[in-house]
């Protein structure tokens, strides 16, 4: 078979590239359903961080295992959403089974294994962009993964028609305004996570009585990042638990509330620092619109968090590396 507009490239036969950034390709394998070839029209897009692809053909499979994602070069881990234009789509992964309808969407992290067949004739926009720049957490992205949204669900109104749109008049926008549609899609697919996440569907979820009070603290954190002064006892105070039981109901996440309220804020100022624009905040201003009082502190949090300092941090995130 030859399928072509995948990021720009060219599946025949076996292998295939989904390009997650500009030069770091993402294998995936090819598997034809049917003896004829697909004719395909090559569409790729960048929008500041954003690849934006279009896969356009006939029947086909495609899997990106884990023997291909070992020897992958080293990229910034990509999430990926993908919008079905016509036709239907089938993606699996983390367990999950997702049937994707006609205008629906479907989430996937393309840094894992998962598989998508296309029974029929199809058009779909794939987007991919850094994972880090949602500032949504890991736990969050492994459980709205592999989740499909159907045209009248949840965000599937607002999200995909927006992309759709995007997807068809990417190449008319200047670098500035593509950078700004670019923060758009981010937090798009952000909220998309979050809305995944919060319903619980997926393995892992939350589950138990304590699932509502879990996603109202989660919820009461990110709306006060900003806040130098949200701590543990002012979390407990504001929903009528002792600090203890705050804690508590954390274990069973694998992180205390302190680090929980960090890692939010160091993500909010990583996407932050790494979107383009033609006026770029200091990030010693970042820092502080994002609850960090003590500059020092921040940089070695920072650090720690993404191996280089929040001023090296900027320049690699917007160079267009990825």
């Amino acid at each position: 078979m030859s399928v072509r507009g995948t990021a720009g490239a060219v599946v025949d036969g076996g292998k295939a590239a989904f390009r997650g950034g500009a030069a770091a390709p993402v294998p995936v394998g090819a598997h034809p359903f049917t003896g004829r070839p697909s004719d395909g029209l090559p569409v790729s897009h960048r929008l500041g961080y954003v690849r934006i692809s279009t896969l356009d053909g006939d029947t086909a499979r495609f899997s990106r295992s884990a023997d291909l994602i070992a020897p992958a070069p080293r990229t910034e881990p990509q999430v990926g959403v993908g919008v079905q234009e016509s036709g239907r789509a089938v993606l699996e992964q983390d367990g999950r089974r997702a049937e994707v309808p006609p205008g629906g969407l479907v989430l996937y992290d393309a840094g894992r294994p998962f598989a998508v067949e296309y029974p029929g004739r199809f058009r779909t926009h794939l987007f991919q962009l850094p994972c880090r720049l949602l500032g949504v957490s890991e736990r969050d992205l492994r459980h709205a993964a592999g989740t499909a949204v159907g045209p009248a669900d949840g965000c599937g109104p607002v999200l995909g028609p927006f992309l759709g749109t995007l997807a068809a008049s990417a190449h008319s926008y200047p670098g500035p305004v593509g950078d700004q549609l670019a923060g758009r899609v981010a937090d798009l697919v952000s909220a998309l996570v979050v809305q995944l996440a919060a319903d619980g569907s997926g393995p892992g979820g939350l589950g138990g009585p304590n699932e509502h009070l879990v996603r109202r603290v989660r919820e009461y954190i990110d709306q006060r990042l900003g806040d130098p002064e949200l701590t543990p006892e002012r979390i407990a105070h504001a929903h009528r638990i002792s600090v203890r039981y705050l804690h508590r109901l954390f274990e069973h996440e694998g992180v205390t509330v302190s680090r929980l309220v960090r890692q939010r804020r160091l993500e909010a100022c990583a996407r932050e620092l790494g979107r383009r624009g033609r006026t770029a905040p200091t990030v010693s201003a970042v820092a502080q619109r994002w609850g960090f009082v003590n500059p020092a502190h921040f940089s070695r949090a920072f650090r720690a968090a993404y191996g280089v300092s929040p001023r090296d941090w900027r320049p690699l995130r917007t160079d267009g590396a990825c």
